[in-house]
């Protein structure tokens, strides 16, 4: 068999371009998008949470189509682009009493997960007005955490999906090009970290670092599906000096070069970032690096129609 494409990590042989044909050819009044869904059913293509990776696959097929490969029927509408659409958060008004007070004498941290609660339009707002960096809508797999003391929110926490290449934590965790894109989810990134400003309290976030650590990743398997086996952090070391991670027991990683995921000249165009990491398991390495072998998608797809 020959490969006549990868994409996103997948191999696509001529067999496989030969069932997809033969898929279109079986449905002629499907669209694109439920062409792709009949593929993911065919090719068990799912998310670890059970959710057909419809847009991935959708990816795929234009790339074949494109390509010269595969015929794909005429686009019947072009829809809306939610996030070019997005306006900005609204700011919304809290409790803005100065908090000065040590960490024992706040009492019992509540950390909530607020993404699709109603809590999460005040997530939102607190990024945008305090955060030096704003708020940016994650995509890909993430969650949103506010922190409360009694009634009162102190800090915000976002996590997202991990980047697909990232030099020093690639290095530390020793995995291959293929453990890495079979794996990547198991990883999240902490996107935004706000302690809000009129909060002085020694120690909290550090301490707010390690209940995350031992919260996230039951979190991630309620939702997802699946857990987390490592958290990663970019730190700028111009502004920062990543003091509350390192104090939570972080490790640096390094530093990256500069560049960004879609540079093509080789030369640094932004800051340089400190990585910083922790695992959540003592076996992390082992299990990042595992790379459960399947059969080709053609394979499975043929045996389920005896």
């Amino acid at each position: 068999m020959n490969v006549l494409l990868s994409y996103r990590g997948r191999q696509v042989t001529d067999a496989d371009v030969a069932f997809i044909r033969e898929l279109i050819a079986a449905h002629p009044t499907l669209s694109r998008r439920r062409l792709s869904q009949e593929l993911c059913r065919a090719w068990k293509w799912v998310q670890p949470n059970g959710t057909l990776r419809d847009m991935v696959c959708r990816g795929l097929m234009l790339a074949l189509h494109r390509a010269g490969h595969i015929g794909l029927p005429e686009r019947r509408r072009v829809p809306p682009n939610p996030l070019a659409q997005r306006s900005a958060p609204t700011v919304l008004e809290i409790e803005r009493r100065p908090l000065e007070a040590s960490l024992q004498s706040l009492g019992p941290l509540r950390v909530e997960q607020v993404r699709r609660t109603p809590q999460e339009s005040l997530f939102n707002s607190l990024l945008a007005e305090h955060h030096y960096l704003g708020y940016i809508q994650p995509v890909g797999e993430h969650l949103k955490y506010l922190v409360f003391a009694q009634s009162q929110v102190v800090a915000c926490l976002a996590w997202s999906s991990a980047p697909r290449h990232l030099g020093p934590r690639d290095r530390f965790l020793g995995w291959s090009a293929e453990a890495r894109r079979k794996n990547l989810h198991l990883i999240a990134t902490n996107l935004r970290f706000l302690v809000l400003p009129w909060v002085q309290v020694p120690h909290l976030a550090s301490h707010i670092l390690g209940r995350m650590a031992r919260q996230l990743s039951g979190d991630w398997q309620r939702v997802y599906g699946h857990p987390l086996y490592f958290l990663e952090t970019f730190v700028d070391p111009e502004r920062f000096r990543g003091t509350c991670y390192r104090a939570a027991n972080w490790i640096v990683l390094g530093r990256t070069t500069g560049r960004g995921k879609d540079d093509q000249t080789n030369r640094p165009n932004r800051s340089l970032k400190e990585v910083l990491g922790y695992p959540l398991d003592r076996d992390f390495r082992r299990r990042l690096s595992h790379v459960r072998r399947e059969e080709p998608s053609h394979v499975r797809a043929d045996s389920e129609t005896t």
